[in-house]
């Protein structure tokens, strides 16, 4: 590569990276101090108004942010910004932790250290009544086919891998749950419990992320 070219690839870097930060900065201040127009945004950051319009078009076509039209006493309405819904998965969430802790306030209680095995059970219960109807009338690939997106969609990055002689592995490459599952192995065999049930078919456990895997396989079929 050229030294020009190189200059010239830096250069992007640098720029991209100084984006994501400013993006960033962005989304905290509407964050912290709700809706907000450009002007004021553009004084908070000392960048110009057209700065924020490019950043903020590029938040928006993310579905970071939407803009809304502000009522004025005299003029026109103003055009300001607000974060949607999808934009607060953006900021640091600790679920788990609060999981974690309900949990142990039954675990450590003789009389209630039994309601986790129910409460494990009760949520495989009620996704197999959710996901079932998705499953009627169909052959065991797509079944498979299904289950992998169902993961998918929540959060568990599931691929498909066809073994042939109608077997599959099902890998899981993300844990959403891994900080409970690590701990509560409930978690675990309530998963394996429902692929079983939603597949109708033979589903082995071959790897687990929350037990020190690279990720969550499952031999089908």
């Amino acid at each position: 590569m050229k030294r020009n070219d190189t200059n010239r690839a830096a250069r992007r870097t640098v720029d991209k990276s100084s984006d994501t930060s400013t993006r960033e900065r962005l989304l905290l201040l509407l964050r912290t101090k709700g809706r907000m127009s450009a002007g004021e945004l553009s004084e908070e950051l000392g960048l110009t108004e057209m700065a924020i319009r490019r950043h903020m078009y590029a938040l928006e076509t993310e579905g970071s942010i939407h803009i809304v039209s502000v009522r004025q006493a005299m003029g026109r309405p103003l055009h300001a910004y607000e974060l949607t819904r999808q934009a607060d998965e953006l900021f640091p969430k600790n679920y788990h932790l609060l999981a974690l802790d309900l949990l142990d306030e039954l675990a450590d209680n003789p009389d209630t250290a039994g309601l986790i095995d129910v409460m494990f059970e009760g949520r495989k219960q009620k996704l197999l009544e959710r996901y079932e109807p998705k499953m009627a009338g169909k052959s065991l690939e797509h079944r498979v086919i299904e289950l992998a997106a169902i993961q998918s969609a929540g959060g568990y990055m599931a691929e498909l891998e066809p073994q042939g002689n109608g077997a599959y592995m099902l890998n899981e490459y993300n844990c959403p749950i891994a900080k409970v599952a690590g701990k509560y192995q409930q978690a675990c065999s309530c998963e394996l419990a429902l692929f079983q049930a939603l597949l109708d078919a033979p589903v082995e456990r071959t790897e687990c992320l929350a037990k020190g895997g690279g990720k969550c396989s499952y031999k089908i079929g």
